[in-house]
């Protein structure tokens, strides 16, 4: 049966010292976390009491993590991607891959390339079997109009690995064709980016996670909407779907009941709904109607929710966030 978000329950917790700013699961069911503590775990959440068990570090925070065949890839604050052999134990390569901060990891659905973006406003592509750099894509400007850093948050390759979209603090969104390197396609969603001119001369949002469609025709970008009071992630949840190819903005979902970020997105294989995890000081898991442009549901999580783990069927959820790995069910 498919997955049917009336269904959604927890079946498992996990509770931790850590902030899990990272999740990834195979098919098999192994489970991988990065988290506070610059570390990379395997973890057995179905076991009856879990454990973390070490599989190397970074220097800083392990922000974002993908599986590329055997390897499990991980990228961090400290600018590093590191391939690691989960089995062994150790790395077997490491690539100086960023100037700052780290955001995103992807790994392309047919495993051929991994792709990183950072603060440095550069994304870039990688032999996933030899680490060797392919491409760097340059376009998102490294100041915001306000003349400070400017952030990449996010990026996500397409169902026929042939495109990658990534996202930045501004609201800006770039499609790139990956045989060449070449600016496919430019879109933009504003309203997730807001500017203090008074009180704190400071910005805060920007677009934080991205996703295609199954069918590759759409592209979705999460976020947070126009923020008071920039101090605080009070803004409410903002999620924007676009025909990428047309250039056409196809529906919004600005926010009727939780405050926060999108930090994660994942399309319903069926095309039916659209599923957006984040938080504020709470987190959140939201379930959008793609035909009726209207939630479907929306469910209060008790952490903020930094990233999630879906199968192909998207029936099961693991949910990484602060202090806690949630595993949910969707199954009819």
């Amino acid at each position: 049966m498919p997955a049917n978000p009336e269904k959604l329950k927890s079946i498992k917790e996990f509770s931790h010292k850590n902030i899990f700013f990272a999740v990834a699961r195979n098919s098999a069911g192994r489970t991988f976390v990065g988290t506070s503590d610059f570390k990379v775990y395997e973890v057995d959440i179905s076991a009856a009491k879990p454990e973390l068990k070490e599989i190397g570090g970074h220097e800083s925070y392990v922000t974002s993590l993908a599986l590329a065949g055997n390897s499990v890839v991980s990228g961090g604050y400290d600018g590093q991607l590191i391939w690691w052999d989960a089995d062994a134990k150790k790395p077997i390569r490491k690539v100086a891959a960023h100037a700052r901060w780290i955001r995103d990891v992807r790994v392309s659905p047919d495993g051929k390339w991994v792709a990183s973006v950072a603060d440095d406003m550069v994304a870039r592509i990688w032999d996933a079997a030899t680490g060797k750099k392919i491409h760097e894509l340059r376009g998102h400007k490294e100041l915001t109009p306000h003349h400070f850093q400017s952030m990449l948050y996010a990026c996500t390759f397409s169902p026929d690995n042939k495109h990658l979209a990534t996202v930045d603090k501004v609201g800006q969104i770039f499609v790139w064709d990956i045989a060449t390197g070449a600016q496919a396609a430019k879109l933009e969603a504003p309203v997730m980016y807001t500017w203090d001119p008074t009180q704190r001369r400071h910005s805060i949002g920007g677009i934080r996670s991205v996703a295609f469609s199954t069918d590759g025709k759409l592209l979705a970008v999460g976020g947070m909407g126009k923020v008071g009071n920039i101090d605080h992630l009070e803004g409410k949840t903002r999620v924007e779907v676009f025909d990428w190819k047309a250039g056409k903005r196809e529906c919004e979902f600005p926010g009727d009941k939780f405050n926060g970020l999108v930090n994660q997105l994942a399309f319903d294989p069926s095309g039916n709904w659209l599923l957006a995890a984040g938080g504020a000081n709470d987190g959140f898991l939201m379930f959008l109607d793609l035909k009726t442009k209207k939630p479907l549901r929306q469910e209060k999580v008790a952490m903020h929710i930094h990233d999630i783990a879906v199968n192909s069927a998207v029936d099961s959820i693991l949910a990484a966030g602060h202090g806690r790995l949630i595993q949910y069910d969707l199954k009819g």
